[in-house]
């Protein structure tokens, strides 16, 4: 049975957890999108908010920094009414050498409903969601090299806001794919959903090499990977990721597989340019390509709140 393969679905094939979109069925992931267009007009209302998670207790554990992502999470719970606790990783017990597990012990005892996880360590949010109680829900902000499903989820949601239809989109992910959780989850969501070619693009040190059998075309020259591109999502250098010297410098980099003006129009007029952030200026990509006229790199954060709303009203309605 489905829910018995895969620990973020219930015996009736609900979301309960949201740990990966690795293996989640089309249907769940469009369940998401639907949900979240729904929910993008509350940032125009005078009162910001739904009473969806009213009387519930979201928890913010963030074990690696993250702005963006921590706040964007804090702001979707707290527009559908939640209280949000933000947990000060630096300043906890985990900090004095509290294992994980007894952390969260911890923290269910206070009445969490639901815990926002991003973690250092591949697979922590399976942990934490094969150890909390059945009313209480996990949602991975990020884990390690693995997965973080809610960036994929509103990269998914960007594409289907300005394109409409995945079946005859060609979608180009640039960069450092070797140390992306984004890109994988990318990957997952674009494959499930049907986007009609995936490629990856990057220099041979900085794309795994299993990426073949997940679906991907992989080229290792920006011409060939975006030419004729619909869809152009660009991934930033994770040094603090990397051991050893995988790139001469970043202004090799640049030069070779940097997004420029000039490169662009390799790519279709009305291909839009995405970016997870952050964003290394004159890296991975050009001000002037970031600031452009195909650049829909703001409005991804914004979509972000809605279909972080979407997710946590979604796996809150649903018991284990």
């Amino acid at each position: 049975m489905l829910y018995k393969r895969n620990p973020q679905l219930n015996k009736h094939g609900e979301l309960v957890h949201l740990l990966s979109i690795e293996g989640l069925p089309k249907g769940i992931l469009t369940h998401i999108l639907d949900t979240a267009a729904n929910f993008t007009s509350v940032s125009d209302r005078e009162v910001k908010k739904v009473p969806l998670l009213r009387g519930k207790s979201v928890f913010n554990l963030f074990f690696e920094n993250s702005t963006r992502t921590r706040t964007t999470f804090e702001i979707a719970a707290k527009r559908l009414s939640a209280d949000v606790f933000n947990l000060d990783i630096a300043r906890s017990s985990a900090s004095k050498g509290e294992s994980l597990l007894d952390t969260i012990a911890n923290l269910s005892a206070m009445a969490a409903d639901i815990f926002v996880v991003r973690h250092g360590e591949s697979g922590a949010p399976y942990l934490i969601a094969q150890h909390v109680a059945p009313h209480v829900h996990v949602v991975n902000a990020g884990d390690g090299r693995h997965a973080h499903p809610t960036q994929g989820l509103l990269d998914m949601f960007t594409i289907r806001h300005y394109k409409k239809d995945f079946s005859n989109l060609t979608v180009a992910i640039v960069g450092d794919v070797l140390h992306s959780r984004v890109a994988r989850s990318d990957i997952h969501a674009l494959t499930t959903l049907g986007c009609a070619e995936v490629r990856v693009v990057g220099p041979r040190t900085l794309v795994p090499g299993d990426m073949a059998g997940m679906g991907v075309r992989v080229c290792h020259t920006l011409e060939e990977g975006i030419r004729d591109c619909d869809v152009i999502i660009m991934l930033r250098l994770q040094n603090e990721r990397m051991s050893g010297a995988l790139l001469p410098s970043s202004q090799e980099f640049f030069k070779t597989y940097g997004l420029t003006p000039e490169k662009l129009q390799l790519a279709k007029s009305d291909c839009i340019v995405m970016h997870p952030g952050p964003i290394n200026r004159g890296v991975e990509i050009d001000s002037e390509v970031v600031d452009g006229a195909q650049s829909v790199i703001l409005p991804q954060v914004t979509f972000g709140i809605a279909v972080r709303m979407a997710v946590m009203s979604i796996v809150a309605g649903n018991e284990a």
